[in-house]
């Protein structure tokens, strides 16, 4: 019973805390105490407490060092010249496209993303010169922010060479192509609603200003050349040979460093002071407030909110929270649609309390994998793809959002109505499934499902 009352306690501390714009770390710390205290309740010893909290807590260990490795990319990044060269020959071309912004930036993250496989790497290679353009040209940030983090789903999903789909075939034993096939069938219609959204937004809500004295600034404070583009090529084409994010991150970092020292006149003192505290631009100017950022410090809180959010979710497993919810689910009779509407609402509640995608597709695919017995595996990877795997991005403290927003430098909610992509996907296939249940003379209701095939 006291799970119960903690689960809806914890969940409005969380919202209220987004709202209030108070630091998710605190509120998950306050929720981590209240489940040790129910976990001492009912009969957990202080050592098994802290025991599971850790084995949950290590398991984001990866996830920081990514984290750690990013923050001192942007960093160096600035200071290199490679930032300010992707934002200086990007706005050669943004006088074209000042009534289709939003939708170009939807566009070039969804094709960066696929390309790479991985969101963070999107955020940060295109993701972070795309928010400055939009600064500088006094564009709506939330529009913005919600367009590349939409983009970066696109790929996270569905990309070959994705993490995600690569864990979602090994739970559920597919082929990841004949997964990534069902994948990008799903997602044609959503993706035309997505370009008419953004094309729309592009429209009523324009950069409001091109600025034509940044390039000129740009071109004053670094020395601009193609060869400052290196790092960013780097992690694109170790990306596509299949190298490790952290791995080609750390690689691009030292690039950086290099090109610093070598073409931006920076000491190595500095360089390594950008690296752990960031970039910053002292002289006023029109630079001051937007080639800014970056650096390790810069983490320190996300991976704060990471390591307790996973102890968290460690704890929920150890004392299985869930099992109550598994069990009510696996009793039921759900048609194809049912099942997958159901399987979202779990995914969201595993997302929003195991705050990282992993988590939800482990911690989702446990729970409903009897729901999904009388159909193919390729069925439950589909769902798990089209609900966690994605959904996870729209949560505020789950780490697929709290990453991005905090290297785009944005509000941690703001963006969500401008993520169209990310919750019309579910929301299409929801309606396509219901459809084809409904127009099927063999939609028969069978414990949790019906045979449809995807593949």
């Amino acid at each position: 019973m006291e799970i119960y009352i903690g689960l809806p306690i914890s969940f409005c501390l969380l919202i209220f805390s987004v709202f209030r714009n108070i630091f998710i770390g605190y509120t998950l710390i306050t929720c981590w105490v209240l489940f040790a205290l129910i976990s001492l309740k009912k009969g957990y010893a202080l050592k098994e407490i802290a025991r599971m909290s850790f084995n949950g807590g290590r398991q984001s260990f990866v996830v920081l060092r990514i984290l750690i490795l990013i923050g001192a990319a942007i960093g160096i990044w600035m200071a290199a010249g490679t930032i300010p060269t992707i934002v200086y020959y990007s706005l050669r071309l943004t006088p074209l496209i000042p009534y289709t912004f939003a939708l170009a930036v939807f566009v070039i993250c969804c094709l960066t993303s696929f390309l790479i496989g991985t969101s963070f790497g999107t955020v940060g290679t295109v993701g972070i010169p795309l928010m400055i353009i939009a600064r500088s040209g006094h564009a709506n940030l939330n529009i913005i922010a919600g367009a590349i983090i939409a983009g970066a789903y696109f790929g996270d999903r569905c990309s070959p060479m994705s993490s995600s789909a690569y864990l979602v075939a090994n739970l559920t034993r597919t082929n990841i192509f004949i997964n990534i096939k069902n994948m990008l069938r799903s997602a044609i219609i959503p993706l035309l609603l997505s370009f008419a959204f953004y094309y729309t937004l592009s429209v009523y809500h324009p950069l409001q200003a091109i600025n034509n004295s940044l390039a000129g600034a740009l071109a004053k404070a670094f020395n601009i050349q193609l060869i400052m583009l290196l790092p960013a090529i780097i992690i694109l084409v170790l990306s596509l040979c299949r190298v490790s994010i952290d791995i080609s991150i750390l690689i691009s970092i030292l690039s950086a460093a290099v090109l610093g020292v070598l073409f931006q006149n920076h000491q190595w003192q500095q360089v390594f002071h950008y690296i752990i505290f960031g970039f910053r631009i002292n002289t006023p100017g029109p630079l001051q407030n937007i080639i800014t950022g970056g650096g390790i410090v810069s983490m320190l809180e996300t991976c704060l909110v990471i390591f307790v959010s996973c102890s968290l979710a460690g704890l929920f497993e150890g004392i299985k929270m869930f099992e109550v919810l598994k069990n009510t689910l696996s009793s039921r009779h759900l048609i194809r649609h049912e099942l997958f509407g159901a399987t979202s609402i779990v995914s969201v509640i595993t997302a929003a309390f195991g705050c990282s995608q992993t988590m939800s597709v482990v911690m989702t695919k446990e729970i409903v994998k009897d729901c999904y017995k009388d159909l193919d595996n390729y069925q439950l990877a589909l769902d798990l793809e089209n609900s966690g795997i994605i959904l996870s991005a729209i949560i505020p403290w789950n780490i697929a959002a709290l990453m991005p927003t905090t290297a785009l430098n944005v509000g941690t909610a703001g963006y969500i109505p401008y993520a169209f992509f990310i919750y019309i996907l579910p929301i299409t296939y929801f309606f396509i499934l219901g459809a084809k249940n409904t127009s099927s003379r063999f939609g028969v209701r069978s414990s949790c499902g019906a045979g449809y095939s995807n593949r």
